[in-house]
């Protein structure tokens, strides 16, 4: 007679893990139960010796407290953070519908109407944010994810800064970060930034992609992407509303004098 020997699941704290969601260069990402409720989470492994050893150590810790902070419908929520002696356990709010990216990868351009209600929850989520004096700093539909009824969510605040620790005595942030075809032209220069305003040009240039299919500043060679994108130099599609096209232009607006008048547009199109 055979006997049948219980599968033996990985168990963290009160989390049995299961499938791995995701893998990053610092962190692995799992979807685990919780087996108190039955409920679903996901949970980010990190390595802690790799976490000394690369000094983000603060990183990890502003992205923790930033997480804590940010209490939105439109935000990945945290639920706890754990450790071992190997590891840093994350427990998030596991999100079933994929990322923002991958349905456009799929399906090329969205129409304006579905656009539109992507657009207006992640400017909902990243004003809450920046009312609670967070510069997410790295926004791309890759960082958006969707839950089974399309509720967009704000995820990875691994380069959020908190304004009122991390601005300089001009009152502006100084570390360029983010990705390159998303980034502000301010945060370029090197000159210091307005995180809300380099905030709201990605958000301007993710509805771009979201109705284009297609990134309005792209080039292959990093030079020539950086002189399109500090001169706001792109083409807008035929099909474009003369609202988005408004909107757009609005946002994606370089000029230094006019910049902050970027982070609080009227987002409606």
């Amino acid at each position: 007679m055979s006997v049948k020997v219980p599968s033996t699941r990985t168990r963290v704290g009160k989390y049995e893990l299961g499938r791995t969601l995701g893998e990053g260069t610092f962190a692995k990402v799992k979807f685990a139960k919780n087996v108190e409720t039955g409920d679903g989470v996901a949970i980010k492994i990190l390595d802690r010796e790799q976490i000394l050893r690369l000094k983000m150590v603060e990183q990890l810790k502003r992205e923790i407290s930033t997480m804590k902070l940010i209490k939105h419908p439109n935000v990945i929520k945290i639920y706890e953070v754990m450790a071992s002696k190997s590891k840093i356990y994350i427990v998030l709010e596991f999100v079933d519908g994929g990322e923002l990216f991958d349905k456009i990868a799929s399906r090329g351009r969205l129409k304006e109407d579905e656009a539109r209600r992507y657009f207006q929850q992640l400017i909902n989520a990243v004003d809450y944010c920046h009312s609670r004096g967070v510069s997410h700093r790295d926004l791309k539909p890759e960082n958006l994810l969707l839950d089974s009824y399309g509720v967009l969510k704000v995820s990875d605040f691994g380069l959020s800064a908190v304004l009122s620790k991390q601005v300089q005595g001009d009152g502006l942030l100084h570390t360029a970060c983010g990705t390159p075809n998303y980034v502000a032209p301010e945060v370029l220069k090197d000159k210091g930034y307005d995180g809300t305003g380099s905030d709201v040009w990605s958000c301007g240039v993710i509805l771009f992609v979201l109705m284009a299919g297609y990134l309005p500043f792209d080039e292959p060679n990093l030079m020539g992407l950086y002189r399109k994108i500090c001169s706001a130099d792109f083409a807008f599609p035929s099909w474009f509303s003369s609202g988005a096209r408004k909107l757009i232009k609005r946002i994606l607006d370089p000029n230094p004098v006019t910049v902050s008048s970027r982070a609080h547009p009227c987002y409606c199109f």
